[in-house]
C-alpha cells in the first residue's frame, strides 16, 4: 500500500522572513536541513516514556528533556534551530509532548515550540491529552465520554488505514487483564465544528451511536498535531499496536532505525526423552528436583506421528520450528530396541522441513559437576574446597560428537550454533556463580559463534570465549509435561500458597511471581488460564519488536501436544491484527544473534554521538563509523546508489546498510517531496491541559 505523509516546504521568501535573513543574503537554495532526531519532552508519565521506549527499540535517535528536572535545558529558539554552512537547520524532525501544551499560560517555551513547528513544518505528538477545543476536539461533557476503556475494541478508520496505520487490519483491542484493576482511561470525543481534524483510530461512545477519536491529526495555524486521548504504557497491547504508526506519522516515514515483529521457537531435547512430572511426589523422578531414588522415571518422547503433525502444522502456518537435538537419544533408543527408532527415521526423512541446532550429544550438564545427593543440587568440590568443573575435553566431546551424528544423519546444520543442556556451562545462580572456565576453550575448539542463553537469567548478549550469546525466552509450558493435566498440576504446585497445597514459591518470591487465588482445575485450567496467559506474554514480545527466540521442549509436541494451542494463539492473534505486508519474521538462531549485535553496535554509535543524519529536500544523508551497520526506514521508492533501498515491510522500506565511514546518500521518491499546507499566521499559545487521572502502570506478567 502506498502511503503519503504530508509535510510542507517553505518558499524562499517565507523562510528568509522566518529566520530573519535579508533577502539579498539568501542562497539560491534555501531548503532547510532537517536533522533526523526526535525531541521528546517528558513529564515522567508513562505515555511519553512509552514513545521513547519505542524509539529505543527501533534505534531512532532522540533527545529527551524531563520537565520535572530543575536543571533541565530551557526550550528556546537556539535549542531548536541554528544554521550549518549558511543553511538553516531544524535540529529535530518531530516533537513529542506529554499533552497538547504542558507549560504554564503564556509560556515562552511553548511559544518557541509553536514558532519552530510552524517555521519548519515539524509535527507534534500529544502523547496523552484531554479532549478540548485547543486540541481540535469537543469537551467530553459535550456528548463524549471520559472513563475506562478496558476491553474496548477500537477501530482504525479509513483515513488511518490510508495513512500511518495502514499496517493494521481493523481492530485495536484494549487490554482487560484484570476485572479489579483499571488498565486504560480515555477521552472519547468528536471534532470541534470547523476543525481540520482527521480521526485515525476511534471507538464507540457509550450510550450513543457516535464514535469518538482516540488518535487523530489536528491541523491548525500552520501546525500539525497527533492528538492521543488515552493513557498507556510501553507494555500494553494497544500501544504496541499503534507505536509503529505514531513514529511513522511524526517522522513522515523517514527516520533512522527499523523494526520488525519477530517470533521464533526452539524445541529442545529432540530425539531424547524428557522426564515426567509426578503428581503425587510433586517432583520429577530422574531429574535433580527429586531426591535420589524417589519415584520411577516415566519418560515422554515424541512419536513418528508427532513429527508428521509438526511438519504439516508448519506448512499450514508458514512457520518453521528450530529443532535442538541430542543424537544420543536416538542411539540409546536403537540400542534398547533392536536397532529400531521410528521417531528418528521419520525426523530424518522430514529433516529439510525443520531447522536444526546442536544441543550436545547427551544433554550433559556442562558447568560444575553436580552433587545431586541434596535438593536443590550443589556444585561438587575438590579436597581444597574449589569447584570441580566439567573438563574441556568432555565439553568438546559433547559438541563434536553430536555434530558428527547430525552430519551422518543428513541434518542441514549450521555448525556455529549451539544450545547446551539447560544452558549449562554458563553461570547458574545460586549454585554456580561463574562460567565454567573450560567452556570458552571448548567453544573455540569447536568453532561455535552463537551460544544460546536463558533470557530469564541473562537478557543481554555477552561474549563467552569466541561466542556471542543469544538469549532465549523460556515459555511457561513445562519440559516435564506431555499432558495438559500434568502441566496444570505442576503449575498449581508452583503458583499456589502452602495453605492451598502449593510449594509456596510464589509467597517466597512476591517480586517475581504472583500466587493464584485458588488452584486451577486440572481438566480446564490449561486451556482457560495458562494458554491465554502464555499467548499474551509471547505476543507481547512479538509486538515489542524483540527478536529473541522462545523455547519449549519436544515433550510439548508429544501426547496432548500442549504447545500448539499457545503457538496457534500467537500466530492467529497476530494475523487478525496485521496486514499481509507486515508478516511475523521467523529467523534462525544465528540471524537473531546478528540482529541483536547490530542493534547493540548501532545503539552504542548513537549514544556516542557518532551518527549524523539529515534531510535536505529529496535527499537524506547519513554518516556513521566504518563497520557500523546503519538502520533506517524510508518510503517505498527510496534509492541508495541507484538501487532500491532496504526491504519491504509494513508499507515502507527498511533495513540495515553497512557503513564504510563515507556518507550514505539516499534519494527519496517524488511522493515524499514536501507539499505545502496552508498556514494562518501567528497562533495564540493554548492553555495547558488540566490534570487527568493516570492509572498505575501495567507491566509484563512475570513468572517464577
Amino acid at each position: 500500500m502506498k502511503r503519503k505523509f504530508h509535510t510542507s516546504a517553505l518558499i524562499a521568501g517565507a523562510l528568509i522572513a522566518a529566520i530573519g535573513l535579508p533577502a539579498g543574503a539568501a542562497h539560491a537554495d534555501t531548503t532547510p536541513r532537517i536533522d533526523l532526531r526526535v525531541l521528546v519532552v517528558s513529564d515522567g508519565g508513562p505515555s511519553t516514556d512509552a514513545i521513547a521506549a519505542e524509539l529505543d527499540v527501533a534505534g531512532t535517535p532522540y533527545t529527551e528533556i524531563d520537565l520535572t528536572e530543575a536543571d533541565r535545558p530551557v526550550i528556546d529558539a537556539d535549542l531548536l534551530a541554528d544554521t550549518v554552512d549558511g543553511r538553516p537547520r531544524a535540529k529535530y524532525q518531530a516533537v513529542v509532548l506529554p499533552s497538547d501544551n504542558p507549560f504554564p499560560a503564556g509560556s515562552p517555551e511553548m511559544a518557541a515550540l509553536v514558532d519552530y513547528e510552524r517555521t519548519y513544518d515539524v509535527p507534534q505528538v500529544d502523547a496523552y491529552t484531554y479532549a478540548r477545543p485547543e486540541a481540535g476536539l469537543k469537551y467530553p461533557i459535550e456528548g463524549g465520554y471520559a472513563g475506562s476503556v478496558d476491553g474496548v475494541r477500537a477501530k482504525v478508520t479509513a483515513a488511518g488505514k490510508a495513512g500511518p496505520f495502514g499496517y493494521l487490519q481493523d481492530e485495536v483491542p484494549f487490554e482487560d487483564n484484570s476485572p479489579t484493576v483499571g488498565e486504560s482511561y480515555a477521552y472519547l470525543s468528536t471534532p470541534v465544528t470547523g476543525a481540520d481534524f482527521t480521526t485515525y483510530v476511534d471507538a464507540a461512545i457509550p450510550g450513543t451511536t457516535k464514535r469518538g477519536s482516540l488518535v487523530g491529526e489536528y491541523r491548525h495555524d500552520g501546525r500539525r498535531e497527533l492528538v492521543v486521548t488515552f493513557v498507556y504504557n510501553q507494555y500494553q497491547q494497544q500501544f504496541r499496536l499503534l507505536a509503529r504508526g505514531i513514529v511513522e506519522w511524526m517522522t513522515g516515514g523517514i527516520h533512522l532505525g527499523a523494526s520488525r515483529n519477530y517470533f521464533s521457537v526452539h524445541v529442545d531435547d529432540v530425539f531424547a526423552a524428557d522426564d515426567r512430572w509426578n503428581t503425587e511426589l510433586n517432583c520429577t523422578p530422574g531429574d535433580v528436583d527429586c531426591p535420589d531414588g524417589a519415584g520411577t522415571p516415566d519418560p515422554i518422547r515424541m512419536t513418528p506421528q508427532d513429527v508428521t503433525y509438526a511438519a504439516d502444522w508448519q506448512a499450514s502456518r508458514n512457520f518453521t520450528l528450530d529443532m535442538a537435538y541430542n543424537g544420543a537419544g536416538s542411539v540409546e533408543h536403537r540400542q534398547d530396541n533392536g536397532g529400531a527408532d521410528p521417531l528418528a527415521d521419520e525426523f530424518i526423512a522430514e529433516r529439510d522441513e525443520f531447522r536444526w541446532i546442536n544441543h550436545t550429544y547427551t544433554h550433559a550438564f556442562l558447568g560444575c559437576e553436580q552433587d545431586t545427593s541434596v535438593v536443590p543440587w550443589r556444585c561438587a568440590t575438590e579436597a581444597d574446597g574449589s569447584v570441580r568443573w566439567v573438563s574441556r575435553n568432555a565439553i568438546v566431546d559433547e559438541i563434536a560428537t553430536n555434530r558428527v551424528w547430525g552430519e551422518q544423519s543428513g541434518l542441514p546444520l549450521h555448525n556455529d550454533e549451539l544450545v547446551t543442556g539447560e544452558h549449562s556451562g554458563m553461570k547458574v545462580l545460586p549454585q554456580q556463580t561463574a562460567d565454567n572456565p573450560n567452556l570458552a576453550l571448548a567453544l573455540a575448539d569447536t568453532d561455535i559463534s552463537w551460544l544460546a542463553s536463558d533470557n530469564s537469567r541473562e537478557p543481554q548478549q555477552r561474549q563467552v570465549g569466541p561466542s556471542i550469546t543469544v538469549p532465549r525466552y523460556p515459555m511457561n509450558v513445562f519440559y516435564n509435561a506431555g499432558r495438559a493435566a500434568e502441566q496444570v498440576d505442576e503449575y498449581n504446585w508452583i503458583y499456589t500458597a502452602r495453605a492451598q497445597g502449593g510449594s509456596g514459591i510464589c509467597e517466597d518470591n512476591p517480586a517475581t511471581s504472583t500466587c493464584l487465588d485458588e488452584p486451577l482445575d486440572t481438566a480446564t485450567g490449561y486451556a482457560d488460564y495458562i494458554v491465554p496467559l502464555e499467548i499474551r506474554t509471547a505476543l507481547g514480545h512479538v509486538l515489542a519488536g524483540d527478536p529473541r527466540p522462545h523455547f519449549i521442549h519436544q515433550s510439548n509436541l508429544a501426547e496432548d501436544r500442549i504447545a500448539y494451542p499457545v503457538l496457534n494463539g500467537v500466530l492467529d492473534t497476530y494475523a487478525a491484527l496485521f496486514t499481509a505486508d507486515t508478516p511475523v519474521v521467523n529467523p534462525r538462531m544465528k540471524d537473531i544473534g546478528v540482529e541483536l549485535q547490530r542493534r547493540a553496535d548501532w545503539r552504542a554509535a548513537l549514544n556516542d554521538g557518532q551518527v549524523t543524519a539529515y534531510r535536505i529536500g529529496d535527499t537524506v544523508t547519513v554518516e556513521a563509523p566504518d563497520g557500523v551497520a546503519v538502520a533506517a526506514t524510508m518510503p517505498t521508492g527510496t534509492t541508495l546508489a541507484g538501487a532500491a533501498f532496504g526491504e519491504a515491510y509494513a508499507g515502507a522500506r527498511s533495513g540495515w546498510t553497512p557503513s564504510t565511514g563515507a556518507p550514505l546518500t539516499l534519494g527519496l521518491p517524488s511522493s515524499a517531496v514536501p507539499a505545502a499546507i496552508p498556514g494562518t499566521g501567528p497562533a495564540a499559545v493554548p492553555e495547558p491541559a488540566p490534570k487527568t487521572r493516570v492509572p498505575a502502570e501495567v507491566r509484563e506478567p512475570s513468572t517464577a
